[in-house]
């Protein structure tokens, strides 16, 4: 998917959305549901748009924003598997550990998601909506290696299928902190928003 700052802010702003394009490091971090519907696979993306001296950048990672086929098959709460309701949440996630085990984007604030509970590998989106602190993190899939297939890597959280690119991801998310504070706003969009 080609997409950069300008079509990222844009869209954003279409949306009624806030886009962070003040100050060195301002980060914006969006994900982009795409229209393949594909269970089990990194067919979205996670896209990471900011500026510095002036200069916009922006890196677009693959990613999950659905859970995988295993805990859509075997929803961890009764009322079934969480899946994102796109939309931007204000001061999501903080810097912290993921299950206590590793760095990463942890939930701080409520958030909204469907919750699909027929057990199948499509996603319903006609489902009903929940409101809560659901543990929806942003991590990374396998720690040393690209993983191919989601698996039980996500049960709704957002997840880079690269370790490298996480990595790169949080290293931003540092530097981010030092002058804007350990919390961060996530806004995921759909590819149609695009």
């Amino acid at each position: 998917m080609r997409v950069g700052y300008g079509k990222l802010q844009t869209a954003m702003i279409r949306k009624g959305y806030r886009f962070f394009d003040e100050g060195d490091f301002n980060l914006n971090l969006i994900g982009i549901r795409t229209t393949d519907n594909q269970s089990n696979s990194f067919n979205d993306h996670l896209a990471v748009a900011w500026r510095f001296d002036g200069v916009p950048h922006c890196l677009v990672f693959p990613a999950t924003t659905d859970p995988g086929t295993f805990w859509r098959e075997n929803p961890i709460n009764i009322k079934g598997t969480a899946i994102l309701v796109p939309g931007q949440y204000p001061g999501l996630w903080q810097l912290g550990l993921h299950q206590g085990k590793y760095r990463a984007l942890v939930q701080r604030k409520p958030a909204r998601v469907y919750r699909d509970n027929n057990r199948d590998s499509i996603i319903d989106t006609d489902a009903p909506i929940d409101d809560g602190l659901f543990g929806i993190n942003c991590h990374r899939a396998n720690g040393t290696r690209a993983s191919q297939q989601v698996d039980k890597w996500s049960a709704g959280c957002q997840v880079l299928a690269n370790p490298f690119d996480f990595g790169l991801l949080i290293a931003l998310c540092d530097r981010a902190a030092e002058q804007w504070g350990t919390t961060f706003t996530y806004t995921l969009l759909e590819e149609a928003d695009l």
